[in-house]
């Protein structure tokens, strides 16, 4: 449907593309990755055509259209409203209800039957083209993407940008083109919203290429990952967790061909170096010199895997409890955030924040930290030195001021050495720290400010939002980080990987009280898919009688097939100690000193891939052996 040959793309004469291929099937699910600034969102703007090549051929086949969401659309303006907007998407059903309706008007006043048949004609058109259930369609994926029914007859000029960002992907999600182009769509997505562009995206009849930081929605929405780096694109056929492992793989590979070819260059070299004086040895140094010109390069492996290692420091532990919210009530005029909730932080809890946009997240983080007045009492702890991390800390920043004289002044006394082994492992080295404020993207500035909030001493973090505009890099730079970090924290964030990998509890808003589950976010949201079950207790039932009917085939047909059975068991047995295996690696992966050690990291990478294959195997012989002892059981 779309192929990428040969593509070269120059900024300012360096290279950001050089020779790249990709081919994109009719119905490919594509996430494309890489690290900030490597010219992920500028090959979509190419593939759209609005940035021409310097060099290669992008061709489409005949009948493909492309659809593109883009970061530029946060500033589009309208008096229209949203939902007309959105209908947008049927632009000929439109104009043929247009007709419709002038023709109605004429027959009132010039009745014929040239009028009617018509008039008949176009309905019979209009309803081909779905006009009859365009706005309930448009109403049905405004909603799914969290407007709410009374927001869709307002004009979009009345809405945030992140808010007009939805009213365009929704307008788009409609048109149904046979490529959508999105750049990073669940910036301002919440929770709920994600998941169900999710679910949309999976049955989206068309093919997607996707840019997004987001590691969670690319496992669930796509199925082949396109890496951005060297200048090039490379393809992986799986999922993102998939080409993470893959990546790892190839890269020792490559690793291990690049110090195999650099050992043979260098004996080649010595054996010119000791013979080129010799005559009668002239033919073989001739013949390795030409050898040597002609060997193609192997380039070695440059790792992104930044680690964290450095140690947050407090000048004092905080007490026991770090924040109360007695009876706590908020109001924005008519509408009611919190009524009478009550909760507790206490020293080491690291809670998340979540739920949809407008339940009060923010406010409430203003109100832990004092800065939002409140009815009800919010008492600070014994000891407690709280740090704020929210987006409009960027604006906060001295734009004048060189990277490195920003963090000095934090104020924490750190020698310059100390700085620089922070800022390295928000990714600045070198004369990087030099880099004024002003000349940052987005993403450089959120890692600034993040270190700077990291390095104040607190022991006490409220974090807003703190993975926007970083890449996959970063976040897990900042991951590290809050896995390391020893004080409190809480946290608001849409990005279910990030808030997995650092929360120890979860906060909700329901009813306008807080509500805390004790557990990490997947087991928050298994209860919850088992709390919203109609019937639990039965489902459960049932699900105990399906395990108990597949997992023990033997009882019902031991008599018929020993052999099976017994080879059923075997397999069961191989089954539990596999899993349990792949347990313990996940365990030992999931560390995070585990990436300060490469070999070990490859070890254990490279077990963890052996492992799956043997689950699979095993896994497809037990299902054989199902199929035939039920088979036999029905005989």
């Amino acid at each position: 449907m779309l192929s990428i040959n040969k593509l070269s793309y120059y900024i300012s004469g360096v290279p950001l593309y050089h020779q790249a291929s990709l081919h994109i099937g009719p119905k490919d699910k594509v996430g494309l990755v890489g690290l900030n600034g490597k010219g992920k969102s500028t090959l979509l703007k190419i593939i759209f055509g609005e940035i021409q090549p310097d060099e290669g051929k992008i061709s489409t086949s005949g009948d493909c259209t492309i659809g593109f969401l883009n970061q530029d659309m946060l500033s589009i303006q309208s008096e229209e409203s949203i939902l007309s907007i959105t209908m947008g998407a049927f632009e000929e059903a439109r104009l043929i209800q247009q007709k419709i309706e002038r023709i109605l008007l004429d027959l009132e006043k010039n009745p014929s039957d040239s009028l009617i048949n018509k008039l008949s004609s176009l309905q019979e058109k209009f309803g081909d083209l779905g006009g009859y259930s365009m706005q309930a369609k448009a109403e049905e994926i405004l909603e799914g993407i969290g407007f709410r029914t009374h927001q869709l007859h307002q004009p979009l000029n009345e809405f945030s940008g992140g808010w007009r960002m939805r009213v365009m992907l929704a307008k788009l999600l409609l048109e149904k083109p046979s490529l959508l182009l999105l750049d990073e769509p669940t910036n301002h997505l919440d929770m709920p919203s994600i998941e169900w562009v999710e679910n949309y995206l999976k049955t989206y009849e068309g093919a997607t290429l996707i840019v997004s930081h987001d590691r969670r929605f690319l496992n669930n929405a796509i199925a082949k990952i396109v890496e951005v780096a060297n200048q090039t694109l490379t393809m992986y056929e799986g999922d993102y967790d998939f080409y993470v492992n893959e990546k790892e793989l190839r890269s020792e590979i490559q690793q291990n061909a690049f110090i195999n070819q650099q050992q043979h260059i260098r004996q080649t070299e010595r054996f010119i170096e000791r013979f080129k004086a010799k005559s009668t040895k002239a033919r073989q140094v001739q013949s390795r010199i030409k050898a040597l010109d002609r060997l193609e390069k192997i380039e070695e492996v440059v790792q992104n895997n930044a680690t964290v290692n450095f140690q947050f420091t407090f000048s004092r532990r905080s007490g026991r409890f770090v924040s109360q919210l007695a009876n706590v009530s908020k109001t924005f005029g008519p509408v009611k955030v919190f009524e009478e909730t009550s909760v507790c932080i206490e020293r080491g809890d690291k809670i998340a924040l979540i739920g949809a946009n407008g339940k009060g997240k923010s406010t409430l983080l203003r109100i832990i930290a004092g800065t939002e007045s409140v009815s009800g009492d919010v008492k600070k702890g014994f000891n407690v030195i709280q740090g704020f991390y929210a987006q409009h800390q960027l604006d906060a920043l001295t734009l004048n001021n060189e990277i490195l004289e920003e963090l000095k002044l934090a104020g924490t006394g750190k020698t310059e050495q100390d700085l620089r082994n922070v800022l390295g492992c928000f990714l600045f080295s070198g004369d990087d720290v030099f880099k004024k404020i002003k000349v940052l993207s987005g993403g450089e500035k959120s890692r600034v400010a993040l270190a700077k909030t990291l390095i104040s001493e607190a022991n006490f973090l409220l974090l807003d939002e703190p993975t926007n505009h970083l890449d996959m890099q970063s976040e897990n730079i900042l991951i590290q980080a809050l896995q390391q970090y020893e004080g409190s924290f809480v946290v608001v964030s849409h990005n279910r990987h990030f808030t997995n990998q650092v929360a120890n509890k979860i906060w909700y808003i329901e009813n306008n009280k807080i509500k805390e589950y004790p557990g990490t976010f997947d087991e928050y949201e298994y209860w919850l898919s088992q709390r919203r079950s109609p019937h639990p207790s039965k489902l459960a039932k049932q699900e105990k009688k399906k395990v108990k009917k597949s997992s023990y085939p033997q009882k019902r047909v031991k008599n018929k097939n020993s052999t099976l059975v017994t080879d059923l068991q075997t397999i069961e047995t191989e089954l539990m100690k596999k899993e349990e295996e792949k347990g313990e690696i996940e365990r030992q992966l999931s560390q995070p000193k585990i990436y300060s050690n490469p070999d070990k990291l490859v070890k254990y990478s490279t077990q963890l891939a052996a492992i799956n294959e043997q689950l699979a195997d095993l896994t497809q012989k037990w299902e054989l052996i199902i199929e035939q002892l039920e088979t036999w059981d029905k005989g």
